[in-house]
């Protein structure tokens, strides 16, 4: 006789769980979220697909490292650590419109121009709105499988029988499981279709690439469960107005979360940008008044960025502080050493930090080339357009080292700068390229003198 049904309430956004209804969830501070499900006798039954498996000693399990698949496509390989890892279970998330189905599609295909069978399951596209994107695209679809399905049963069927090197779901908030309860996308759903998924991959070697939603606060929608599952998380972030992408990586058990590829969105899709120096820079204006250009490091990879600055006497009896791209507590602090070490009065100053491009970098090497473009908008002063600025700045207003400083100036020096200013403490061993005249700060304020020069 089966045990009668139990039933719980369970917060929709952060999954936690409650014997009785609450207003406001506890856990992630929401509202309205609780909703009933009902737990059946299936409840705690063993569901593992691998039971009996004996252990094997480490040393006896071969790695599969060299059977990844490389994909003609670097900066997706850069994110992933070169490549998928066999039997992967990779969710991809982003804000709607950004470009996540796009970029599947995309590598689905480069995996099926290989000759390796794809399955590309629809769960809100017919397969003919399948077609019309991969047309866009200049995709034929040659052993690209599109299955329009949103029963999780049906569609890991389906692929044990075709035997596919790739299967892609689009999205996990559509598929289902008809054992459990609730409707497509709730917390019982999202947990159990995925660990469900994950327990296949692992056993039939078969990587698996999901798409999730986002909430309005932009994190991934479902219980925090479903990024502890899954090997890796990657976000695609962009601007509406920019036709640029970031994919970068939350987790990844298979390579560095350092690691960032950038795109460009364009009729044939998305294209990887090898030189994204070139690209931010491309529409800078020489002599700008409030602008220092930076090396910072995503990864192992030099990225060359524009810091703009504009302070305005505020009309208000609180100044403004408006931070893009950078965060706005560092900015606060930025602003305070400058007041108070450097001697710029800015307690009446509307301050206006961008990086230009779209760009979210939070790498505290880029502090000295903030606080010059702050300085230089304030002055009214030019920052030398030929040079580069490094370094991070502390609360005593002294310049502090950054790691892998030689990679930062090889990379400007490709684009044609010719001078950069370090910190003082990074001159010992450091090997600075032929092409380069170095200039070193110890302080601030003894960056902002040598740094800035009249218009």
């Amino acid at each position: 006789m089966d045990r009668p049904y139990k039933t719980i309430f369970v917060c929709q956004q952060c999954g936690r769980e409650s014997p009785k209804w609450l207003g406001h969830c506890p856990g992630c501070q929401s509202w309205n979220t609780f909703v009933e499900t009902r737990l059946g006798s299936h409840a705690g039954r063993n569901t593992g697909l691998r039971s009996g498996i004996a252990p094997r000693e480490l040393s006896q399990i071969a790695s599969d490292e060299k059977s990844r698949i490389v994909l003609p496509f670097d900066e997706f390989n850069r994110v992933l650590g070169g490549g998928i890892v066999p039997g992967s279970l990779i969710l991809i998330s982003g804000d709607p419109g950004i470009g996540k189905s796009t970029l599947l599609l995309q590598v689905s295909a480069m995996v099926a121009q290989g000759g390796r069978r794809v399955v590309y399951v629809s769960g809100e596209e017919s397969p003919q709105q399948v077609r019309l994107r991969a047309d866009r695209l200049n995709i034929r679809g040659e052993e690209l499988h599109v299955l329009p399905e949103t029963d999780l049963e049906i569609i890991l069927g389906q692929m044990e029988e075709m035997s596919p090197a790739l299967g892609v779901i689009d999205s996990v908030q559509t598929v289902c499981l008809r054992d459990l309860e609730g409707a497509p996308g709730s917390i019982s759903q999202v947990r159990g279709c995925t660990l469900r998924m994950m327990q296949w991959a692992k056993a039939s070697t078969v990587p698996l690439l999901l798409i999730g939603h986002v909430t309005k606060e932009g994190t991934i929608a479902g219980p925090k469960v479903l990024e502890h599952i899954v090997d890796v998380v990657l976000y695609l972030e962009g601007e509406s107005f920019s036709s640029y992408r970031l994919l970068r990586a939350a987790k990844n058990r298979f390579g560095s979360t350092n690691e960032v590829g950038i795109f460009e969105m364009r009729d044939v899709g998305l294209v990887g940008v090898d030189n994204p120096s070139l690209v931010f820079l491309s529409h800078r204006r020489k002599g700008a008044v409030g602008s220092a250009i930076t090396a910072a490091l995503e990864g192992t990879r030099p990225l060359l960025v524009e810091i703009q600055a504009l302070t305005s006497l505020t009309s208000f009896g609180l100044p403004r502080r408006n931070a893009n791209g950078i965060d706005f507590n560092r900015l606060l602090m930025i602003i305070a050493v400058l007041t108070r070490r450097a001697g710029l009065r800015l307690s009446n100053q509307d301050i206006i930090v961008n990086v230009v491009g779209g760009l979210k970098v939070s790498e505290p090497a880029m502090d000295l080339a903030i606080a010059l473009s702050i300085a230089s908008s304030f002055s009214d002063k030019e920052v030398d357009p030929n040079m580069v600025v490094v370094g991070e700045v502390g609360l005593s207003g002294e310049v502090r080292g950054v790691p892998q400083l030689e990679r930062r100036l090889a990379d400007a020096v490709r684009q044609g700068f010719t001078h950069c200013l370090v910190p003082k403490v990074s001159l010992n061993g450091l090997v600075p390229p032929k092409e380069m005249e170095v200039l070193a700060a110890d302080s601030v304020k003894e960056a902002l003198r040598m740094a800035l020069k009249p218009v």
